[in-house]
This record gives C-alpha cells, sequence and structure tokens, in this order.
C-alpha cells in the first residue's frame, strides 16, 4: 500500500478557556490514502473544524504524530508549514472567501501565480476547471455578478487549481439550497477523483458523506 495522504497518530489539540483547559481533539488515529475521499461526521462542537485546521496545518500546538505526503509536519518551521500547505493542501469552506475585487478567472489564477506556475499556463488550468464547473461563460465575472452556487464553484475550482494531494472541505455546501449543494458537490466530488486526490470532508450532511468512499465519526475527540 502506497504512503497515505494523511497520516495520524494520536493527534491532540487543547485550548485554554477562562482558566480551564479544554481538550478537542484526545487522540485520533487518522490515514486517507491517495485518491481517497472521506466524510467526517460528527455534531457542532466535535471538534471537526479543529481537525481539518490541524491537518491543513492552519494552526500549531497540537500534539501527537502528523504527516502530509509523508512529511512530518511537527518538525517544520513556520515556513516550511506555508510551503507545505501551498503545494499540498487545497480548501473548500463553507463560505466562499472569494477575492471581491477579482474575476472567477483571476481568483483560480492567483493561487497559482503564488506557487510559481507561469501566468499562461495559470490561465489555461483556471479555463479547464472553471468551464468544467459549467462556469465557462462566467469567467469574467466578479463574485458579486455570481450566483450563490456560482461562487462556490469558483472556490472548488481555486482549491483544485494547484492539484493539491489533499483537498480539506468543511461543510462545502452548506451554505446552498438542497438542489444546488447536490450538483456542486457531486461536481466536486469528481473533479477530486480525476486528479486522485486525497479528501476529507467534514459535513452534517449523512446524504452527502454516504457518496463518499468512507465516513468517520468525531466524537469525544476521537474518530471512529
Amino acid at each position: 500500500m502506497s504512503e497515505p495522504v494523511v497520516f495520524t497518530r494520536g493527534l491532540t489539540r487543547s485550548f485554554e478557556q477562562g482558566g480551564v483547559r479544554i481538550d478537542v481533539l484526545r487522540g485520533v488515529d487518522l490515514a486517507i490514502q491517495p485518491g481517497e475521499i472521506v466524510a467526517l461526521l460528527g455534531p457542532s462542537g466535535s471538534g471537526k473544524s479543529t481537525l481539518l485546521q490541524a491537518v491543513g496545518l492552519l494552526e500549531g500546538g497540537f500534539g501527537g504524530t502528523l504527516r502530509i505526503a509523508g512529511v512530518e509536519a511537527g518538525a517544520l518551521s513556520s515556513d516550511d508549514r506555508t510551503n507545505l500547505r501551498r503545494d499540498k493542501i487545497g480548501f473548500v469552506y463553507q463560505f466562499h472567501h472569494l477575492l471581491p475585487d477579482f474575476t472567477a478567472m483571476e481568483n483560480v489564477v492567483l493561487p497559482q501565480l503564488v506557487a510559481g506556475t507561469a501566468e499562461a499556463d495559470a490561465v489555461a488550468r483556471a479555463t479547464q476547471l472553471l468551464t468544467a464547473l459549467g462556469l465557462g461563460e462566467r469567467l469574467h465575472h466578479r463574485p458579486n455578478q455570481l450566483s450563490g452556487g456560482e461562487q462556490q464553484r469558483v472556490a472548488v475550482a481555486r482549491a483544485l487549481a494547484n492539484r493539491p494531494a489533499l483537498v480539506l472541505a468543511d461543510e462545502p455546501t452548506g451554505n446552498l439550497d438542497e438542489a444546488t449543494a447536490d450538483r456542486v458537490f457531486a461536481e466536486f466530488l469528481d473533479l477530486v477523483r480525476r486528479q486522485n486526490s486525497a479528501a476529507l470532508v467534514a459535513t452534517h450532511n449523512e446524504r452527502l458523506a454516504a457518496s463518499m468512499d468512507r465516513v468517520l465519526h468525531l466524537h469525544d475527540g476521537r474518530v471512529d
């Protein structure tokens, strides 16, 4: 079996609040293989977002073992974590977080330029992704000229632009109506599968979770 894209062993994360220690993650063991799409279910406050933030290298302070694409993250400097996150991880959030003054195309081109992709190649990649998501006629529209579903499609294209080994999604269709959510999520799954990325998707939606390869449940700070 190949090296997991995500591997954790005994992953912990605690916070201090009002002088009280709160243990959110209490020893998470997790392995996600290349091309595997995994749903993460759990009630609000169970730590799903905290787990995604730890795996996504968005914050330190975790204990235990965490490897991303074979790299031991706990031993990295802040700059090296930033580089690993840029090169290997894509993010899709519940709210699209697009840059409002940039077009759909520019929002997808920009992360590629930051990663060192030549502009012509970045434009070609953005056009390919946005067209695959049904936005071929909307490339030069700004976010406020797009519907909610269209905005989230741009966010999906942006997350996949650098062909990440891992895609992390936190309630990626939570702000959409059911019909639009189903369409956007199906397109998301199709694109992730086509580029053989691994994905960890936090959701409350058991119906969407059932469309993924595996479902994990987070409770009491642990995954089963």
